[in-house]
């Protein structure tokens, strides 16, 4: 009678910390909220090798050109962590390249995403691809695909970082920035819903190594938790600066992310023009009064890696002014004229922030 085979004592797969199953298993709860996110123009199911999407789309453009953008979120996953929280950190993530692609005017098609993580947890994997579902319907783009990697020894089980790519397409003649700007121009802010997904770096260091405050702690000026107003999503603005281009006459956005107001508004200013800002027009959230203060931060420091209450700025025409506000109060954006565009002196900065801010 012939021997049983011996056990196989080779190494495997899973012994090295990659789960498989698990990943399938993941791939089948995420399911139901891809289908959420999607556009006529998508072709194909999830679990292809490959993301579809009719580009029959582009037949209405004379001469469409396509625009593309990728992005992360950044530290603000150690929030999520922290707080074993996952939903809403997808949408965190559609934010930060959405808002990226229309800032030259471009319409958010279709985006994939990259969730790498140390232990695939399915219901957790499937928690934040719900929220990038959803970030994507607020955006009006499709997501068509994406990845779930395992890397084990390099993450730790409850570890992961998430990443997106997004594409747009814009008319050739329609593509907005510098070299629309006029001297007149008004600055248009519109209000961030919070921190976003910048500058957490800073912020975790000031709140939870300096102060010691844990993301259970109430925070009265909050009227909640710590963790839940840093885990506040990314607000989306692409659909409403769509909207604008449609009822008003607009020159630029600007989306304010890593780098402040000033930074991120200097990209979009010519060389020979410059951008004057009054602080004193709004009052920023108190998240960024409270980091200012418990961090003991310059001003000039904060400026610089918080958005401080704005999110994004569109520069427009005078005459467009009354209509560009009007638009985005009907669509519930708080949105107000921060400043002008002038002449730069020799010697000027492309952005200067004046006065302090309303209290």
């Amino acid at each position: 009678m012939p021997a049983e085979p011996a056990e196989s004592s080779g190494a495997t797969y899973a012994a090295a910390g990659v789960d498989i199953e698990a990943g399938d298993r993941a791939v089948q709860l995420m399911k139901e909220w891809v289908k959420k996110a999607q556009r006529p123009e998508s072709v194909g199911t999830l679990g292809g090798f490959a993301g579809l999407f009719d580009a029959s789309v582009l037949k209405r453009y004379e001469r469409p050109l396509l625009a593309s953008a990728t992005d992360g979120v950044g530290t603000k996953v150690a929030i999520a962590q922290r707080m074993d929280q996952h939903d809403s950190i997808g949408h965190d993530l559609v934010a930060m390249v959405v808002d990226d692609l229309v800032v030259c005017g471009a319409e958010p098609l279709f985006m994939t995403d990259y969730i790498c993580v140390g232990k695939v947890v399915p219901e957790r994997v499937a928690q934040i691809v719900k929220g990038i579902a959803e970030g994507c319907v607020l955006a009006g783009c499709a997501l068509v695909g994406g990845e779930t990697a395992e890397h084990p020894g390099l993450l730790g089980p409850d570890e992961y970082d998430v990443a997106g790519a997004g594409t747009g397409v814009v008319e050739a003649d329609a593509v907005l920035g510098a070299d629309r700007i006029r001297t007149g121009d008004a600055v248009i802010a519109m209000a961030s819903s919070g921190l976003h997904s910048n500058g957490y770096s800073l912020v975790r260091h000031v709140l939870f190594e300096r102060a010691g405050w844990a993301v259970e702690r109430h925070v009265p000026e909050f009227g909640r938790t710590l963790g839940e107003e840093l885990l506040e999503p990314t607000k989306i603005y692409s659909l409403d600066c769509l909207a604008l281009t449609r009822t008003a006459q607009v020159h630029a956005y600007s989306h304010i992310t890593g780098g402040g107001l000033a930074g991120n508004l200097a990209r979009v200013v010519p060389d020979e023009l410059q951008a004057h800002v009054d602080r004193g027009t709004w009052t920023p959230g108190a998240v960024f009064d409270l980091v200012g203060r418990a961090g003991d931060i310059e001003r000039r420091e904060l400026e610089s890696a918080l958005n401080m209450g704005v999110g994004m700025v569109a520069v427009v025409p005078q005459e467009s002014v009354e209509v560009a506000l009007a638009t985005l109060t009907d669509r519930g954006v708080e949105a107000w004229v921060a400043g002008e565009i002038t002449e730069r002196p020799a010697g000027g900065e492309a952005v200067t922030l004046t006065g302090d801010y309303a209290a």
